[in-house]
């Protein structure tokens, strides 16, 4: 007797060490950093991980710089109207961009339909000069409003989420800021729930695209990518006259971020309305990601992506045990039904198994310059000369001159900040027009405000639905 229960003594600690070895092996894929879910009304969260850990934004910081807009708007400070210029301090940026020639002048309407859609960090620096006046005036109503909403660990330092590692959020306070958004400004779900633009004869598609086309009752609202903050979303999804918000940080890859917001969704409109409230969580759950983060987190290969989000073969896409998430092994993954003869990736019908099929036609909204009206507003600290071309901050100064020359010998193509990687993928409508090229814009229908060779085409990776 004692023999066999000094025997089960020895054999649990056996089994608990094998629980952990299977709960690593299915860990060691790629991993989201943080999520959260919330209900856009009540703020009840329905599922979190590391939702108060500290992370950085890439472009979802230009929710905000869209929520300062939409309340300087409602001041009546500025109309949708006001005239944004593209100043020598916004054109210095770097891509995703529109590269429009300095001077150049568009309406506040169009600039938000181009940050928030196209996600130009130069329009997005612009924005912010025509309604502060300055960067830095802007930056400051910018963590002003944070510290209103009661972001608790957000901290702005640029309109645009470039790669500052003094730039730092969490997904509790960004699911605030979005249910801010939506609540305060009804009117900006007009702005974020498009999957491209059209620019006279040019077309640019969100990187949102896929998850608004195919998801059922997506309806926004923005992605964001720098490597040190892997694929990040901010997306809204509507069903039965209910509005969830899920905020994702730290997915491999644009595709995997995604697929992993669909099967979010899909669990969280299953769940009760009831849970603790957002803004009851307190504290923070670690620091952001060390330098480098995108290449630590590997992107799921196609059999470990399907393994994960196959809708066809994973209830919901995927199963829960002990908290985390389980798929099955890749090497016993049927890939004959999304393979092609020559043994590559069918990903139209790998989006159409994860994600589902496309519910609605893609359609880029007609983007213009508008007709602003008047000038910005520039700082009285900023010379008479440089009016309406505000000087640069002078904290980021060293930083553009860095970027200018990264630009110059740079060969990799860029989207959000490193292109193809980031999720958008421009397209070149243009006959025989060779990938990465420039475009000759003489004959477009606002060719004459582009700067050579810096317009919004440039660069242009090769498509790829994987991304």
């Amino acid at each position: 007797m004692y023999a066999s229960f000094f025997g089960r003594l020895s054999i649990a600690p056996v089994f608990v060490a094998a629980i952990g070895l299977f709960i690593l092996s299915q860990s060691a894929h790629a991993e989201i950093g943080a999520h959260i879910l919330v209900d856009a009304k009540s703020g009840a969260v329905i599922d979190q991980k590391n939702a108060t850990r500290k992370w950085y934004p890439a472009s979802l910081t230009k929710l905000m710089t869209a929520y300062v807009t939409f309340k300087a708007i409602r001041a009546e400070k500025i109309s949708l109207n006001s005239a944004v210029v593209q100043s020598q301090n916004s054109a210095s940026e770097p891509p995703s961009k529109m590269g429009f020639k300095i001077g150049t002048k568009f309406t506040v309407d169009t600039a938000l339909k181009i940050i928030l859609i196209k996600s130009a960090n130069d329009v997005a620096v612009a924005l912010g000069e025509a309604v502060a006046g300055s960067e830095a005036g802007f930056i400051a109503m910018m963590n002003a409003e944070a510290r209103r909403l009661g972001m608790t660990h957000t901290r702005f330092s640029n309109p645009h989420g470039l790669p500052d590692n003094s730039q730092v959020t969490t997904a509790r306070d960004m699911a605030i800021l979005a249910m801010a958004l939506r609540r305060d400004f009804p009117e900006s779900r007009e702005f974020y729930n498009h999957p491209g633009i059209r620019f006279g004869k040019k077309t640019l598609r969100s990187a949102n695209r896929e998850f608004l086309l195919r998801v059922k009752g997506a309806n926004g609202m923005k992605t964001g990518y720098i490597c040190n903050s892997g694929y990040n979303v901010a997306a809204s999804v509507t069903r039965r006259g209910r509005t969830l918000i899920g905020i994702i940080m730290g997915a491999s890859s644009g595709l995997e971020r995604t697929a992993f917001a669909r099967q979010l969704f899909d669990a969280g409109f299953k769940k009760g309305r009831g849970g603790k409230k957002v803004t009851s969580l307190s504290g923070y759950s670690g620091n952001p990601p060390a330098n480098g983060y995108c290449r630590r987190n590997k992107k799921l290969s196609s059999k470990q992506y399907m393994a994960r989000y196959d809708m066809k073969n994973t209830q919901g896409g995927g199963l829960l045990f002990f908290g985390k998430q389980k798929t099955r092994n890749p090497a016993k993954v049927d890939t004959s039904s999304f393979t092609k003869s020559n043994g590559k990736p069918d990903w139209a019908k790998i989006l159409d198994r994860t994600l589902g099929p496309r519910r609605i036609a893609y359609k880029p909204l007609p983007v213009g310059l508008g007709k602003p009206k008047g000038t910005p507003s520039v700082s009285a600290s900023i010379p008479a000369e440089n009016i309406p071309l505000p000087v640069a901050n002078p904290i980021r100064k060293a930083k553009m001159e860095m970027r200018t020359k990264l630009q110059t010998a740079q060969t990799e193509p860029a989207a959000e900040v490193t292109g193809a990687s980031a999720g958008t993928i421009p397209q070149i409508e243009a006959a025989g027009q060779r990938p990465g090229s420039a475009v000759n814009t003489s004959k477009a229908a606002h060719g004459s405000i582009f700067r050579k060779g810096m317009d919004f085409t440039v660069p242009v990776p090769a498509p790829s639905p994987s991304k």
